[in-house]
């Protein structure tokens, strides 16, 4: 990756949500004029994204967001601007993780 690009898998289950009383709600089913936002893992990240390392999951809109298909598997490529949270593993107990 180059620069503050991040290279992050979309999820498979993503797709389909159930709500709290066990309807399954297809993604095709619009929300109204809310966006979605979307969790993914990250996989790749160029030397120049400051905040985002490899194996954080971060918060992104899905919406406009450059596809890229590799060894059959979707990824999705972004700048490290477009994201909007990140939840990180590698901080301490006495931190949520969780940066809004």
């Amino acid at each position: 990756m180059l620069h503050d690009r991040l290279l992050v898998e979309v999820d498979k289950d993503a797709g389909e949500r159930t709500s709290s009383g066990g309807i399954v709600i297809p993604a095709t089913a619009a929300m109204g004029s809310a966006r979605r936002l979307a969790w993914s893992r990250v996989v790749a990240c160029g030397p120049q994204a400051r905040t985002v390392q490899t194996g954080d999951r971060v918060l992104y809109d899905p919406v406009d967001k450059a596809e890229v298909e590799i060894h059959g598997e979707t990824y999705v490529v972004m700048r490290e601007r477009d994201v909007h949270g990140v939840a990180a593993d590698r901080l301490g107990a006495s931190d949520t993780g969780l940066y809004l």
